[in-house]
């Protein structure tokens, strides 16, 4: 089994800055693309931001120039620093990842963390 744990969310005001971080464990044998996804109250999860395993990143226009995600392969970890936060980016964050499990049941699967609350207030 894969665990996914997410930490760094918080209560921060307009402005301010915060950093999310996620660590993959467990039956791990490679990870693909690891990305975080935000749900708003009465809205769609909706993706953030995402990163391959080559380093290639894209982001949701809201929050371009704002956010930059990042990742460290040995460590199994994918972060997102958050700057400028506004009340809108006010959400629950997901970290997703792509893993290739190890043996024995190898297959590739997505998982889910359990989510960090973020508060902007104005």
């Amino acid at each position: 089994q894969v665990q996914l744990v997410e930490s760094g969310g918080g209560l921060v005001q307009a402005g301010g800055s915060l950093r999310l971080s996620c660590a993959a464990s467990g039956s791990i044998f490679s990870i693909n693309t690891m990305g975080w996804y935000r749900q708003a109250p009465g809205k769609q999860r909706e993706l953030v931001g995402r990163i391959t395993s080559g380093g290639d990143t894209n982001y949701a226009e809201s929050v371009k120039g704002r956010f930059t995600i990042s990742r460290d392969n040995a460590k199994k970890t994918v972060d997102l620093q958050m700057n400028s936060l506004n009340p809108e980016d006010t959400a629950v964050y997901y970290c997703n990842v792509g893993v290739i499990t190890s043996q024995p049941n190898v297959r590739a699967e997505n998982f889910w963390g359990q989510g960090t609350q973020v508060t902007v207030s104005s």
